[in-house]
């Protein structure tokens, strides 16, 4: 949980308090006060949900694309290497096809 969450609700706590008390007290400029705290830590609180989706989603695309370039430069060098063993088969056979008797 980030800050931002975190303010978010106590605003939001202490907004509601307010509204209550203002309420009770006949106060509208307190419970109006109140209300807009619910309101300020409303818009907090979905903006801290907003940054800790948006983290989330960047952390799995990096460790998508840290396997992706895994498998990729494994493919690259598994190919690689079966290259090289062709070709030197190959080249194993043309020279004992073309050794000469001692």
């Amino acid at each position: 949980m980030n800050k931002d969450k975190i303010s978010g609700k106590v605003d939001q706590a202490v907004g509601k308090v307010k509204e209550g008390l203002g309420e009770a007290v006949g106060n509208q400029k307190l419970a109006n006060s109140g209300v807009a705290d619910q309101v300020k830590g409303a818009a907090k609180e979905t903006w801290g949900n907003t940054k800790d989706a948006a983290r989330d989603i960047a952390d799995a695309n990096r460790a998508s694309a840290q396997r992706s370039a895994d498998d990729t430069r494994h493919n690259v060098s598994d190919s690689v290497q079966h290259a090289k063993n062709v070709v030197n088969e190959k080249i194993d056979e043309i020279r004992d096809k073309h050794r000469r008797p001692a």
